[in-house]
């Protein structure tokens, strides 16, 4: 097809915003785990404190999504930005304080309603703007590359983040993550654009905000393959959540030096490394399959072998190998995910639907981190793996229900046509 310049302006926005996100956020991924347990938490306590940030993710998903949906995607990221910067930095106090855990549960929800702020309103914004400019491509593809461009950051925001923690202390990767946000508050606000979506901003705040979450209930959950597809969220989401931060300690562990701080760094930076090759991999893998949920559930039961595998390995570069497969089979199964999941929501309720499937992940995240803590505590780190495995097997039965569906999501090979709702315009046909 000839080139679409509108089209690709859109994505290199995603692109740099997912760039931007990626390495502010990944400064902290290889020692957040170590900067816990240096203020003197336990494994519960700081699994627990990560929990509260999952809750905090879980309780604020869908008051975010709805500004998303009646403010604008534009003014969500934005916002997001902003609380992201403020409570970085008070995380960042509470380690200089020796606070207690309490003053980590309060901040740690305060975090997630930074990140909520994004979650469902940049795909949105993607999506819809895809749309607008008349993209013909597929979704996997857009959302491959943008898990390599993450990818490429999270590589080099995890190294660079171990390698500050060792030369300086554990929190000045912190202040880097809050200034890097205020950077990219300022570069959204100049070249962010809501296109493809008009905000509803003519009813009151509570009006809107009833009639958003409605139809997204409708949308969501009363739509049995995207229902189902959601189900299986809090089991895959909750134990990647664990999986990625016991992995530092535990790697610690192996090597024989729980001071060796660019060595836990070198576990977000392997995950970043396996992102990158998922992400190339992800629109081929979908190739090989007629349906989207045979390559979600291939990644997902890979994962799961991995998971079990890990379980009983002592050897240090045999679970540095271990940790690759576990990275490329997650990084496979996003871009598919999101393509699937995105081809099914009416473009007025999506950042709202999207960010209700993030709040069941925040919920997996809440149950289900604490609960792999106290098995860590108990059974150590390997044993925390075993029961890893257990759990996200769980989210097996609820892809094979989306799967019976039959939804023409999952054989699209490119972007469709909106899905509709009683008050959205007919689209035209996809040729």
């Amino acid at each position: 097809m000839p080139p679409n310049p509108a089209a690709r302006r859109v994505q290199a926005v995603y692109y740099t915003l997912t760039l931007g996100n990626t390495l502010a956020a990944s400064f902290i991924w290889g020692i957040n785990t170590l900067f816990l347990l240096d203020a003197g938490l336990s494994n519960l306590e700081a699994f627990a404190a990560n929990a509260f940030f999952s809750l905090g993710m879980f309780i604020f998903e869908i008051p975010t999504g709805v500004v998303a949906d009646t403010l604008g995607r534009r003014a969500s990221y934005l916002l997001g930005t902003v609380t992201l910067a403020a409570t970085t930095v008070l995380y960042w106090l509470l380690w200089v304080w020796e606070s207690p855990f309490w003053a980590w549960a309060v901040v740690s929800m305060l975090l997630g309603l930074g990140f909520t702020f994004f979650s469902g309103a940049v795909d949105a914004w993607l999506v819809d703007a895809l749309h607008a400019t008349e993209y013909r491509g597929s979704l996997e593809t857009v959302f491959g590359r943008a898990m390599i461009v993450g990818s490429v950051a999270m590589l080099a925001g995890s190294v660079l983040g171990g390698i500050v923690a060792q030369l300086t202390d554990l929190g000045v990767p912190f202040l880097i993550r809050g200034g890097v946000l205020v950077l990219m508050f300022i570069v959204a606000a100049l070249l962010m654009r809501d296109q493809g979506f008009t905000p509803e901003r003519g009813a009151g705040p509570i009006s809107a905000t009833k009639t958003v979450f409605k139809a997204s209930v409708r949308y969501g959950l009363g739509n049995p393959p995207v229902r189902w597809l959601m189900l299986a969220t809090p089991f895959t989401t909750g134990v990647g959540f664990y999986v990625f931060y016991a992995l530092q300690p535990y790697l610690l562990e192996l090597w024989g030096d729980e001071g060796a701080y660019s060595i836990a760094g070198l576990a977000a930076a392997i995950l970043s490394g396996a992102g990158i090759v998922g992400g190339i991999l992800a629109p081929y893998v979908r190739r090989l399959f007629r349906k989207r949920t045979s390559a979600i559930l291939l990644a997902t039961l890979s994962s799961v072998v991995v998971l079990i595998a890990l379980a009983f390995t002592t050897n240090f570069w045999v679970a540095l190998l271990l940790l690759a497969a576990w990275g490329i089979a997650s990084s496979i199964d996003d871009p598919v995910h999101r393509a699937y999941l995105n081809d099914m929501i009416p473009s007025k309720q999506r950042a709202t639907v999207l960010s209700f499937d993030s709040l069941l992940g925040s919920a997996g995240g809440a149950v289900f981190q604490p609960i792999l803590g106290r098995s860590a505590d108990i059974w150590g780190y390997p044993g925390s793996m075993l029961v890893s495995g257990v759990v996200q097997v769980l989210a097996v039965p609820f892809l094979f229900l989306s799967r019976r569906q039959g939804d023409p999501a999952d054989v699209a090979t490119e972007v469709a046509s909106q899905p509709q709702t009683d008050d959205a315009p007919t689209a035209p046909p996809t040729t």
